[in-house]
């Protein structure tokens, strides 16, 4: 499986920075689109839009965003002129008027109007931002039926509380509010002067900095090796040098070494990652508080540069050498990175039999390291293992510390002997703490062979069948596009949708996988999968049996920015639940609604076995998951649930985002029209 690059395509993120961020707080909006003129339809209200006027966002879509049917006895004309008069010449505008909930109450509202340009300058959206001031209206007024003043209310020229705070709020929006100190707030009343740019409605291109280092460059790939060799050569070199060198001053190796770790330091607070919703994180800041909330502290212990002592000529000793042990926690960084390194067999094979050599090596240094032990204690000193050596060899300098590397060579003998076997007996264990530490080498040594070399083939075999099968995969991926000589581009989309639906379910087919449960089981689990769909309103009325046979044909689907998940003119063969992500609806290259998490497309003519015609193009604008119902199984759910299926019927219509019926199209300007007269 390919390392983990994240999600890289070009998104358009308008929704997501202006729409989605502040759907469900203070911040009542619309998005109208300024293409169609004269009726500026709505493609895009927020959850707070329609809690204050008691509307259903699918009875808005496609209604002028001037708001007609907010309109009342008391809703002044001069404003409502003005309202369609800013729209025509697209113009920012607000101004104060009274409009009328679904349920007939009226509210004072305080509605801004904001133009929004796409990347040629050209004015698509229009933001239309209503905020309810009734409550402030009450303390200066005696009510919005007689306009008759209880007081007069001081303030400075030019000044206006509700205003200034829905200019805020809708700046706040567009992302571009800057944060003021509180008394600067409250002082300055020419704060909104120079009005921020707002956002582009267009695909955002990558903003990173060029000193930030992308996590699957090259350049980061090959650091990545750099310092896995030194992480090797700190495992090697440390234990060795605690035993044979413990007063020798450092090697230039050593100071690259050190210096190595704290430039990897410096880069980690550079260096992108990726994030847990899969997005590949730029923003330097984001970085840093990443990097020291995770490895800071581990590669801070293990850069810490004792070889500095010698350079202001502190006595060391060998406590002093023993700290540098502490270096081994680099190898927490490798057992992270092993899922990179270990993308294929031979590396996976090499990497073992490093691990086994290492651990050889460290049980080397610490027979070693008893050996001198014995020597030094006064009961012992002439029946311990390296006593022996000296004897049998005739070589006084092992006893004294001399022919270090001889003595190592020995120890890493019998480490290994004692590892893979029971030994051969011509370097043995004489004292109670060498025997000790012989049987526990014997005890890991058979740990290792009956886990390692025992089922090495087994091992390679249960880890990396998931990525054998990937590999399978992707190999006849590339084959099927090389023999069909597809174009770079449709290569491209096909190698980017299979990496990223990977990605998301691994290669696990969840219907193949169930098929062998029960049917109560599986529909169980269905509905826990599918619980965020059937949590709809649509769904409230119906049986717990209806639940279950309804999760069982409910499917997922990926869609990357730019995919079309439908286009104008085909058959309609499922509704559509857009679990995350922002899709946009096109018809004639005019935007006819942006979609967001928690909407719902399809068709409200199910019952009759027809083919749907749809009337629209659906385009993703950023990554999207969906969940689906096909038509043909929901059909046949319903047959088996009549008691439901007019319920079904009736609510649809109302819980549509947008209805994609042929035809449909029609009916919605008819009522449009007619609420415009």
């Amino acid at each position: 499986m390919p390392v983990m690059r994240g999600l890289l395509a070009p998104q358009n993120t308008f929704l997501d920075t202006i729409a989605t961020r502040f759907d469900g707080t203070h911040s009542n909006f619309v998005l109208g689109n300024a293409q169609v003129q004269s009726l500026y339809p709505i493609v895009y209200c927020s959850d707070g839009f329609c809690e204050l006027t008691g509307y259903a966002r699918a009875e808005l879509m496609q209604k002028s965003c001037a708001c007609h049917f907010l309109y009342g006895p008391e809703t002044s004309d001069k404003s409502t002129a003005q309202i369609q008069g800013a729209l025509d010449e697209r113009k920012e505008f607000k101004t104060e008027l009274v409009f009328y909930k679904k349920e007939g109450a009226q509210f004072w509202c305080l509605l801004d109007i904001v133009p929004i340009n796409n990347e040629k300058g050209e004015v698509v959206l229009f933001l239309v931002s209503h905020k309810d001031i009734s409550d402030k209206k009450k303390d200066t007024e005696q009510g919005p039926d007689t306009g008759e003043r209880k007081g007069k209310v001081t303030r400075p020229p030019g000044f206006n509380a509700n205003r200034r705070r829905s200019r805020a709020v809708l700046y706040h929006l567009s992302g571009h509010l800057q944060k003021q100190d509180k008394s600067k707030l409250k002082i300055n009343n020419n704060m909104f002067g120079d009005k921020p740019p707002i956002p582009e409605y267009k695909v955002a291109a990558i903003q990173k900095s060029r000193f930030i280092l992308l996590h699957y460059g090259t350049f980061k790939a090959g650091w990545d090796w750099l310092i896995l060799l030194a992480t090797f050569y700190v495992a090697v070199t440390v234990p060795y040098n605690v035993n044979t060198a413990p007063r020798s001053p450092p090697s230039v190796s050593d100071i690259l070494v050190e210096i190595l770790f704290i430039l990897d330091i410096l880069l980690n607070f550079r260096t992108t990652f990726v994030s847990t919703s899969g997005q590949v994180v730029y923003d330097a800041r984001s970085i840093c508080v990443h990097y020291v909330t995770t490895w800071l502290f581990v590669d801070l212990i293990a850069a810490l540069p004792f070889d500095l002592l010698y350079a202001f000529n502190v006595s060391v000793y060998f406590g002093v050498h023993l700290l540098k042990t502490v270096r081994l926690l680099r190898l927490l960084r490798l057992l992270q990175k092993l899922e990179r390194y270990s993308q294929y067999s031979a590396v996976v094979l090499t990497l073992l039999m490093s691990m086994f050599a290492l651990l050889a090596h460290w049980m080397a240094c610490v027979w070693y390291f008893i050996g001198r032990k014995e020597i030094e204690s006064p009961g012992s000193w002439d029946i311990g293992w390296l006593h022996e050596l000296a004897k049998r060899e005739a070589v006084v300098e092992t006893t004294t510390g001399g022919g270090s590397f001889g003595v190592y060579v020995t120890s890493l003998y019998f480490a290994l002997s004692s590892l893979t076997s029971v030994g051969f007996g011509n370097v043995s264990a004489n004292t109670d703490s060498e025997k000790i530490f012989s049987i526990c080498t014997m005890l890991i040594g058979a740990l290792m062979h009956a886990v390692v070399f025992g089922n090495v083939t087994a091992i390679i075999q249960r880890m990396y069948s998931r990525r054998s099968l990937y590999h399978t995969r992707t190999k006849d991926l590339k084959d099927f596009i090389r023999v069909h000589r597809l174009p770079k581009a449709l290569e491209q989309r096909m190698l980017e949708c299979f990496q990223t639906t990977w990605s998301v379910n691994n290669g696990i087919d969840v219907s193949e996988l169930l098929k062998d449960f029960p049917d109560e089981l599986r529909a169980d689990i269905a509905m826990h999968l599918n619980k965020e769909l059937l949590q709809l309103p649509l769904f409230e009325s119906a049986s717990r049996g209806c639940l279950r046979s309804l999760s069982l044909i409910i499917r997922t689907s990926f869609c990357a920015p730019g995919e079309f998940l439908i286009r104008q003119g085909d058959a309609l063969q499922a509704i559509y639940f857009v679990c995350s992500g922002s899709m946009e609806v096109l018809k004639d290259n005019t935007v006819l609604a942006i979609l967001g998490k928690g909407d719902l497309i399809g068709s409200d003519s199910l019952t009759k076995e027809q083919v749907i015609k749809t009337n629209a193009n659906v385009k993703a604008l950023t990554y999207c998951d969906l969940q689906y119902i096909s038509l043909k199984g929901l059909r046949e759910v319903l047959r088996l649930y009549p008691e439901y299926a007019q319920k079904f019927i009736s609510e649809i219509q109302h819980d549509l985002t947008y209805n994609l019926r042929e035809g449909h199209g029609a009916d919605v300007s008819h009522t449009v029209l007619k609420d415009g007269e």
